[in-house]
């Protein structure tokens, strides 16, 4: 290939990268996309897919118990982490092949190789070949970030949790956001000794308060020991496990640990500095509302940006993409009032503001309740769930909604509809409940419990 032979070249083949190169391909356009590793990316090798089939196995203890309260007698169980690792290799196996089928069904040449940008709409690949593109998009997505303290070689990062030889008697997770709470409470829940140490006074920073205090909650009572405002200082080898030095002047021992302290964007190694990229100080590519970078004929999209790192954000900044360039819409992406949630035990579903972003820009009426469920209390579980509506006094739309329960992940993304919709505590309010469920409570709490 010589000249500008390819309308697009998609760098990385992440859940962005190849909807953006389908999507694009569909259009008529002439596309390729370049991939080092595995079809798929992070989301589904070493990402959400696998940390779900995990979060779904780490529950059956739970479910198991319930049902001996719901009078089924239950025998003994025991987890074998080979057979089920088998099986979740052989299930990413399966849906790299779909991602490659994607691709292949749409006509889009694969090379399964790294890429680099060799200068204006000129790709580099690894064996040499140069390749032009009248456009370039960078997917490449993050990695996770290891801290700099001696012996972090030692710990694994997130990445290395699926395919650990065997699991450990007990296991230091290090770090305070989604990704540590999440693996944290997998892994208790498949019977390892957990401790979750994080330097903030509390776990999932930047989240509703009063959310993130009843899962600390329910973390520490699936067994989970919680140790606040301490950081590891260094880790060094005891044994068959590792001795962890931390900011308390102590050190303990640990079956493995596990660095959960962040991501980074995938940019080392890309060609973007000697090209003249714009990046932030954390090494991520600077974009502009339509993906755009400051190079022309370069666009990048997903966690390589480092502006909303989900998965379906990813695939969303993908599609305005390929709306814009091949299909002649302009369209900005939308960042605005997306849900999430965090796959803890207790789940815990979230959109729009905070109680505390949101006072901290308006007055604003609080209504919440949280309570003991009826199917797990039945079984004489303590465990309490959350249902929050933050809603402004001045226009009474609903600017976050919080849940704090099981499901709370598929709750979300049904109240996220009427949140992103605009919808004010009165429409709530004339929703008939569906009794009796848990989510009723969100269109039958009628006083605030706090207001401005």
């Amino acid at each position: 290939m010589s000249g500008r032979d390819l309308d697009l070249f998609v760098i990385g083949g992440g859940s962005g990268g190849v909807r953006a190169a389908r999507m694009a391909a569909e259009c008529g356009a002439r596309v390729a996309l370049a991939e080092e590793s595995r079809m798929g990316g992070t989301c589904v090798i070493s990402g959400c897919v696998p940390k779900k089939l995990m979060v779904f196995a780490a529950g059956v203890p739970d479910a198991l118990e319930e049902a001996r309260g719901y009078g089924w007698d239950i025998g003994a169980a025991r987890f074998d982490w080979q057979r089920f690792r088998g099986q979740l290799a052989a299930e990413l196996d399966r849906l790299e092949g779909v991602y490659r089928g994607i691709l292949a069904r749409a006509g889009v040449e694969v090379f399964d190789q790294r890429a680099t940008l060799a200068g204006p709409g000129r790709v580099r690949l690894a064996d040499g070949q140069e390749i032009g593109a009248a456009r370039v998009l960078l997917a490449t997505g993050g990695r996770p970030l290891r801290p700099e303290v001696p012996g972090a070689e030692l710990a694994m990062v997130s990445d290395d949790i699926f395919t650990m030889d065997r699991l450990p008697d007990s296991l230091l997770v290090v770090g305070g956001g989604y990704i540590a709470c999440e693996m944290a409470s997998i892994m208790a829940g498949l019977g390892v000794r957990v401790t979750l140490m994080h330097r903030a006074p509390q776990i999932l920073r930047g989240f509703d308060d009063e959310a993130r205090a009843l899962v600390a909650e329910g973390l520490r009572a699936r067994g989970i020991a919680l140790v606040a405002g301490a950081q590891v200082t260094g880790i060094a080898r005891a044994g068959a496990g590792l001795r962890v030095a931390d900011s308390r002047g102590g050190s303990v021992d640990y079956g493995a640990v596990l660095m959960a302290t962040g991501r980074q964007a995938n940019t080392a190694g890309l060609g973007l500095w000697a090209a003249g990229a714009r990046l932030d100080e954390w090494g991520a590519v600077e974009v502009d509302d339509f993906s755009r970078t400051s190079l022309p004929g370069v666009w990048a999209v997903g966690d390589i940006t480092d502006r909303m790192n989900l998965t379906p954000v990813a695939i969303r900044e993908a599609m305005a993409f390929v709306e814009t360039e091949f299909r002649g819409n302009p369209v900005p992406v939308d960042h605005d009032l997306i849900p999430s949630a965090v796959f803890t035990e207790p789940e815990f579903g979230t959109v729009g503001l905070s109680e505390e972003d949101a006072r901290a820009r308006e007055k604003v009426e609080i209504y919440a309740t949280a309570f003991r469920p009826m199917r797990t209390a039945f079984a004489g579980g303590q465990a309490r769930v959350l249902m929050k509506l933050v809603v402004s006094q001045a226009t009474r739309r609903v600017l976050g909604c919080h849940i704090v329960a099981p499901g709370a992940g598929e709750m979300i993304q049904l109240a996220g509809i009427a949140v992103k919709m605009g919808a004010t505590k009165e429409d709530f309010d004339r929703v008939c409940a569906v009794h009796p469920t848990m989510a009723e409570e969100l269109v039958t709490m009628r006083a605030p419990v706090r207001r401005d």
